[in-house]
């Protein structure tokens, strides 16, 4: 076999494949096999036809059909190999040449990688937020932790913010029923936002048994986009009474003996998640200055397919209901076309993002271990709420494995130009994120969350 590499342009190639017949022996024997299985000779079991009877019952066409079809993919990998082609996405296939008994050519147009040159990594300087935990949010984390243990109780008065009520809705459009906005006896906390836009201030200042009509815009279902008239009746209100904030609720809700330990320790919970958030921001920060200081050529196909895969996100909960789509955007206030640009600038940056922090895993070196693998596995099976076993038959299936050690691999490349970064807080205080993000090349279990979404872009 015979490959040369062709260059279209920074992010594509056409590879030409010629092939000899002699080479083809191993896929004319299974091609017979096949055909022999599906087609019936007088005479012969199923299976057992011999070549020449089946060409002369059903022709040389379909066996090179056969043959060509199940070569050109497998000789095209070894092309990629021998070639060292770095590819993107799926090849266009065009068969250029085929002569039987002499010679079969074909050619593959394909995405590549692009050579990238990478900027001067060392001496970023980036700022990030200053850590300061306040007394009023230890407050409210208190409060909270209280609100688990609270009671609720009926009350005897108009329902206000934060009461928790039983109410019965109902809706219409037009006059017309929309039933799966109609319910009984559900349970709401008013102030929450976890209903229509506009059932709060229906609520607040009703009684128990009256009944408010109000208007508000569906975002989703048959009638999305479209005004509705929603009628809702309170049967209860209850508020919630919150135990008190002493040494007694410090035992029952925590480890701790006293309350200002309970105090100290939320203080330390709050400084602690406020530290990652530095992180994500220190991460965030340098990745924009990476990709504003780099030319990363994007190969069209990849774009393209990220933006469908999103666009097939996107309207998956209406069913793929373009129109029912159109009109959720609508009631958000935004266009069809608005989303189609979002859409195309994301999808081109995960792009540009991936190929960037592949190059510089490539420059770095970067390897990924079994133990960092399962972590990431672990931490993804946990985010969807499925064991990682049954995460991991998912990925299998969907070939996702090797997309998931890409992304740990990307976020390890990042994590080693943030390790490199000088970071300061709004103070002018140099900020140590070591604990993050390590503090030489093996990088703690933190990076994992860190770096996940930055790094998590387009499987090759």
């Amino acid at each position: 076999m015979k490959s040369t590499v062709e260059q279209l342009s920074p992010t594509r190639v056409k590879i030409n494949v010629e092939v000899p017949f002699d080479e083809l022996k191993p896929n004319f024997d299974a091609a017979y096999r096949k055909i022999a299985q599906q087609v019936r000779v007088p005479g012969f079991r199923p299976g057992k036809v011999p070549a020449r009877v089946l060409e002369s019952r059903i022709g040389r066409a379909p066996v090179l059909d056969e043959v060509v079809n199940e070569a050109i993919p497998a000789k095209y990998i070894e092309a990629v190999r021998a070639g060292e082609v770095r590819t993107l996405g799926q090849p266009e296939f065009e068969v250029t040449k085929l002569e039987d008994r002499e010679v079969l050519e074909f050619s593959a147009e394909v995405d590549v990688r692009p050579e990238i040159e990478l900027p001067d990594l060392a001496g970023i300087e980036i700022s990030v937020d200053d850590v300061e935990t306040t007394d009023e949010e230890v407050a409210e984390q208190l409060d909270e932790l209280r609100a688990r243990f609270g009671t609720l109780t009926g009350v005897e008065r108009p329902a206000q913010t934060g009461d928790f009520v039983s109410i019965d809705l109902s809706a219409s459009v037009d006059g017309k029923a929309v039933e799966e906005a109609s319910t009984t006896g559900l349970s709401y906390e008013i102030g929450s936002g976890q209903l229509v836009d506009g059932i709060d201030e229906a609520i607040v200042g009703a009684n128990a048994g009256e009944t408010k009509v109000f208007t508000t815009k569906l975002v989703a279902g048959e009638f999305a986009g479209q005004d509705a008239e929603v009628t809702v009746t309170v049967q209860s209100v209850k508020e919630r009474e919150l135990p008190e904030a002493d040494d007694e609720f410090a035992q029952l809700a925590s480890e701790f003996d006293t309350i200002d330990e309970l105090r100290e320790d939320l203080r330390t919970r709050l400084g602690r998640v406020k530290t990652m958030q530095q992180g994500v921001q220190a991460r965030d920060k340098v990745l924009e200055i990476l990709l504003e200081r780099t030319d990363v050529p994007l190969p069209e196909k990849v774009v393209e397919a990220e933006i469908e895969n999103r666009k097939h996100d996107a309207v998956h909960p209406f069913d793929h209901d373009e129109e029912q789509f159109a009109k959720a955007l609508e009631a958000e206030g935004r266009t069809l076309d608005e989303f189609n640009a979002e859409v195309k600038e994301e999808s081109e940056k995960a792009v540009r993002t991936q190929l960037l922090l592949d190059t510089i895993a490539d420059k770095e070196q970067t390897s990924v271990n079994d133990g960092e693998l399962t972590e990431r596995i672990i931490y993804q099976a946990q985010r969807f709420g499925v064991s990682p076993d049954e995460y991991v038959q998912r990925a299998q299936q969907s070939g996702q494995l090797t997309a998931i050690y890409a992304d740990v691999r990307r976020g390890k490349a990042l994590a080693s130009v943030v390790r490199g970064t000088t970071v300061k807080d709004a103070s002018g205080a140099e900020v140590d994120l070591s604990e993050l993000f390590g503090a030489d090349e093996e990088a703690p279990a933190e990076e994992t969350q860190v770096t996940e979404e930055a790094a998590a872009t387009p499987a090759e």
